[in-house]
C-alpha cells in the first residue's frame, strides 16, 4: 500500500470513529409531561389577567436569581386601570415580591417598562406610560430598592402585548412590565 493511500484509509478511520462516537452520545430527549391547559390555580378575575409569566405559572424550574426566576417566581408585570397610573390593590403583592426579590439580589438592575392601551394620542399614552413606570418605581425604591439600579422608560401604545381592539386586550395592554437589564444570574 502507497503511503497515498495509507492516508486515505487512516483519514476514513477517523472520520468513521468520530461519527460512531457522536452518534453514541447522542440521545433523544425525554418527554414532557403536558403542563395544565387551564388558568393557574388562584387565577385573577378580568381585572388582572392571568399571563404566563405571571406568579402561578407553574412548570418550569428556574435557577435562583435569574431572569427566569424573577419572571416564573415573581411576575414581571402590573396592570392598571383606565387612565390611571396609581398602583392598583392587587399589584402591591407582585411588587412587594418584585422588591424582596430585587433585594435579595442586590446586583441586579432593572428597568419599568410603562405602557398603555391604544386609545388616545401617541403624546397623551407616552405621558401615561411615564407615570406608570415611575409608579412602580417609587414603590420599589420605597421598599428598599436602591433608585440608582432601576431605569423608567415608556413605550406608551407603540408595544402592545394584545393586539385586539377589545376591553380585554386593553387591560392586558395597560401595564408596567419589570425587565431585568443587568447582574442576573
Amino acid at each position: 500500500m502507497t503511503s497515498l493511500s495509507t492516508h486515505r484509509v487512516l483519514r476514513l478511520a477517523l472520520v468513521v470513529a468520530a461519527t460512531a462516537s457522536m452518534a453514541a452520545c447522542a440521545s433523544k430527549p425525554k418527554p414532557q409531561p403536558a403542563g395544565p391547559t387551564g388558568p393557574a390555580p388562584g387565577a385573577q378575575g378580568p381585572e388582572s389577567p392571568v399571563i404566563p409569566g405571571q406568579p402561578g405559572d407553574v412548570g418550569q424550574a428556574a435557577v435562583p436569581g435569574s431572569e427566569q426566576d424573577f419572571v416564573i417566581n415573581v411576575g414581571d408585570r402590573v396592570y392598571f386601570d383606565f387612565d390611571s397610573y396609581e398602583i392598583r390593590a392587587d399589584a402591591g403583592p407582585v411588587l412587594d415580591a418584585q422588591s424582596a426579590w430585587l433585594n435579595r439580589y442586590p446586583a441586579v438592575r432593572v428597568r419599568i417598562e410603562g405602557n398603555a392601551d391604544e386609545r388616545g394620542t401617541r403624546e397623551y399614552n407616552l405621558a401615561l406610560g411615564a407615570r406608570r413606570a415611575n409608579s412602580v418605581r417609587d414603590y420599589l425604591v420605597s421598599r428598599g430598592v436602591s433608585a440608582g439600579r432601576i431605569t423608567t422608560i415608556s413605550y406608551g401604545k407603540e408595544q402592545p402585548i394584545d393586539p385586539g381592539a377589545s376591553e380585554e386586550a386593553y387591560q392586558r395592554n395597560r401595564n408596567a412590565r419589570t425587565a431585568i437589564t443587568g447582574g442576573a444570574r
